[in-house]
């Protein structure tokens, strides 16, 4: 985990409890911040810093070592996944990206500049979905969309999810890993995974090869909606996420349950939910 950081961050963050690391914020030439156990601190070279003034702050080397290192030593390898903005580390760490990008005719080539690192560190939390599952999920498979801004613990919710209904119901579930985070982990022993395709090969290709009970995805956007109904149609239950606040602003009410997540408590709070069929 996190062993692509360059020596000086990764003897900081060594000084801190990594179970309860969730985020890094590495900016060239800023202080170095991190989300521990959901509050934001500055690090130091031994961890946790008394202010600003006392953090570690990361060069501008230390931030393109740390892509290069990410990509496995070949920026080539993972370049499209680079121009979407972010990377995925080995162990799932999901590394987003900013910074002077390279554009032609609208479209992203390159970065040329990177600038700074939003790094989110997958964790397990058991226990997590169960009032989730509890309410949607006890009588009967169905299928369920999580609504949240991000930073609200969607994915960990889905991944926690997907291994209850292996662990409890003993289905065929299909993770569609578009970014190569959500598999990170433990999913059951039922669990087949399709790792950095978009939502409608990776729909297409697994239910003619793999015949799911569920598939298992994050992050939908507007064009992802129909690979979501077709499989529906199909039969098959899907468990999604949103960046979205409100049920109504779903593009296609294709979803049995409607769970809007609350920001205040633990992850998995529930301030919302509904049958959206309102």
């Amino acid at each position: 985990m996190l062993d692509f950081l360059p020596p000086r961050i990764l003897h900081a963050i060594r000084h801190v409890n990594l179970h309860r690391l969730y985020e890094l914020r590495i900016r060239a030439d800023k202080p170095l911040r991190a989300n521990l156990g959901g509050e934001y601190i500055w690090l130091g070279e031994c961890g946790r810093a008394e202010g600003e003034r006392d953090a570690l702050v990361p060069t501008q080397k230390e931030l393109s070592d740390t892509v290069f290192a990410a990509s496995g030593y070949s920026v080539y390898s993972s370049a499209e996944q680079i121009k979407q903005g972010f990377l995925t580390g080995a162990a799932g760490e999901r590394i987003g990206i900013a910074g002077s990008y390279v554009t032609e005719q609208g479209h992203i080539l390159s970065v040329h500049t990177v600038t700074s690192l939003c790094i989110r560190i997958p964790h397990a939390i058991p226990g997590c979905a169960d009032e989730i599952y509890a309410r949607c999920l006890a009588d009967r498979l169905q299928s369920l969309i999580l609504l949240s801004p991000p930073g609200y613990g969607k994915t960990t919710l889905l991944r926690e999810l997907a291994r209850l209904v292996c662990e409890r119901r003993h289905a065929n579930v299909l993770v569609s890993d578009e970014r190569g985070e959500l598999s990170a982990g433990d999913l059951g022993s039922c669990a087949d995974v399709m790792r950095f395709a978009d939502k409608r090969a990776a729909f297409t290709a697994g239910i003619r090869a793999m015949r799911p009970d569920l598939i298992v995805t994050d992050e939908l956007q507007p064009e992802d909606y129909e690979a979501v109904r077709r499989a529906r149609m199909g039969g098959i239950c899907v468990f999604a996420s949103a960046h979205l606040t409100r049920s109504e602003d779903v593009p296609e009410k294709i979803f049995e349950r409607y769970i809007v997540l609350s920001g205040l408590g633990k992850i998995g709070s529930i301030a919302g939910e509904d049958d959206g069929l309102a």
